[in-house]
């Protein structure tokens, strides 16, 4: 391997980085006897899942299967006893920072991240690197890859770099390689890494903790920082994270369009909990290869047809650039941002697909639902109507193609016929429909009981079916 070819690897390809996995819990507050209650959720964490992905800061990968990571050793890892779930609130004001006498909890962090099983006797260069307190290599005999925690002068805190060597590597070489190039060209570190914190001067008061909105939203940030490539953008309620080059134009337009459609979504599929903790983040690759890698790291690999998905767990929706260009990225973001955000509406309780894939259709084309809908064959699956909205997504996605493209349109009509057929309907026996499934997910947490519900009995489900016929044979 060529010093050259060392160089540039460490900090070219960046792989994609995990968001931790969250957990939803319903909280029901009164701030009195008398005063109304309160509906909010609240996102908890393993601690050790949140203490790695705000430890590492960035990996990058190579097409023979070399791995270079960087982390921040800023904190202590967390035991694996006691109370393992825990908001990020919580964490940030809990967590204890790792100290350089910290010679147990160092090695305790560096095992954590390690991507080979390290040793507690470190060896040290030979001579340790101008700028440096200390130096120490902990992958022991182990030569599939350099395990290096390191101090530098005048700090207090550890950082920690892993290269993960491909098969044929010379490790011997590689150590002078790591050493020379990465050790010794600080100035070749991405930007603002291994930077000491600045000391606060004056006696200004702290600034109040962030809540869990701008907590994820720093997460969020952090998983980025160190790419070049990648550009963040804010909003409110969401932000936006791309390495699409030259796209400002379009994540002005698309951070606009989101604002926009998120109150849509808001104004047709109201909640009883209260989303103001809540942060809609979207990551955009700029290629399908990209994003057929963040699939595989997020567990999502039995989605390699899509082109963007809603990511539950990780809290984001993840999507690319596709060849037919932005104005199709919008409407796939406009479809996936309603799964998003229907996800917190019902308290991340699974939904029933005929609402949820009928609505983020309903919202591709904008907040005002779509200009047309394909109504071939639509009339005669009318006796199949309360099926489909009592199939689960296994059975919603059951089937040839051609089937369920047919059970797509259906829960498209449906949506639609409740938004601009069903109000007019005498009586407007369906006004509540959404309200009360809503309501009812989250109370039941079953999404045929709560569609039972949202209907009331046979007799309103059979007008409902009626009364769709109706609308659909006039179109």
């Amino acid at each position: 391997m060529s010093i050259l070819l060392a160089a540039s690897l460490f900090f070219t390809n960046p792989a994609p980085m995990e968001m931790p996995r969250a957990q939803a819990f319903l909280v029901k507050e009164r701030a009195d006897r008398k005063a109304r209650q309160t509906m909010r959720l609240e996102d908890r964490f393993d601690r050790t899942d949140l203490w790695i992905s705000r430890s590492v800061d960035g990996m990058w990968r190579d097409a023979d299967g070399r791995e270079f990571m960087l982390a921040t050793l800023g904190t202590i890892a967390p035991p694996l006893t006691g109370d393992r779930s825990v908001t990020r609130e919580d964490y940030v004001a809990s967590s204890a920072p790792l100290l350089r006498k910290d010679e147990k909890e160092l090695f305790t962090a560096i095992d954590k991240l390690s991507p080979i099983a390290p040793t507690e006797e470190f060896a040290r260069p030979r001579q340790t690197p101008r700028g440096y307190r200390d130096v120490r290599y902990y992958q022991g005999t182990n030569e599939t890859a350099i395990v290096c925690a390191f101090i530098q002068e005048k700090s207090e805190r550890w950082y920690l770099a892993s290269w993960t060597l491909a098969q044929g590597d010379s490790y011997d070489d590689c150590v002078k390689l790591f050493e020379g190039e990465f050790l010794e060209k600080r100035d070749t570190w991405p930007k603002g890494w291994a930077e000491e914190p600045k000391e606060k001067k004056g006696r200004a008061k702290d600034p109040p903790p962030p809540g869990e909105r701008e907590l994820l939203r720093a997460d969020a940030r952090h998983s980025v920082a160190l790419y070049d490539s990648w550009r963040v953008t804010d909003g409110d309620e969401f932000t936006v994270l791309d390495d699409i080059q030259n796209s400002r134009a379009f994540t002005v337009a698309l951070t606009n369009d989101l604002k926009q459609m998120r109150g849509a979504y808001a104004a047709v599929m109201p909640s009883p909990i209260d989303g103001s903790n809540v942060l809609a983040v979207a990551r955009i690759f700029a290629s399908r290869e990209e994003y057929l890698d963040a699939l595989g790291q997020n567990d999502h690999g039995d989605m390699e047809w899509s082109a963007a998905y809603w990511s539950p767990q990780r809290r984001e929706l993840v999507a690319y650039l596709p060849p037919d260009g932005s104005d199709k990225l919008i409407e796939t973001i406009r479809h996936e941002a309603f799964h998003q955000y229907f996800s917190y509406a019902s308290s991340m309780i699974s939904t029933s697909p005929w609402i949820n894939e009928g609505y983020a259709q309903y919202f591709e084309g904008g907040p005002d639902g779509p200009a047309s809908v394909d109504t071939e064959g639509l009339v005669a699956c009318a006796e199949v109507l309360p099926a489909i909205m009592m199939m689960d997504y296994d059975e919603f996605y059951a089937g040839t193609d051609e089937e369920r493209r047919l059970k797509y349109r259906l829960a498209l009509s449906i949506a639609v016929f409740l938004e601009r057929g069903a109000p007019k309907v005498r009586f407007d026996p369906f006004k509540n429909v959404k309200r009360d499934y809503v309501k009812s997910l989250i109370s039941t947490k079953d999404m045929r009981q709560a569609t039972t519900i949202a209907f009331k009995d046979k007799d309103t489900l059979d007008l409902f079916v009626r009364e769709w016929t109706k609308y659909w044979k006039e179109k």
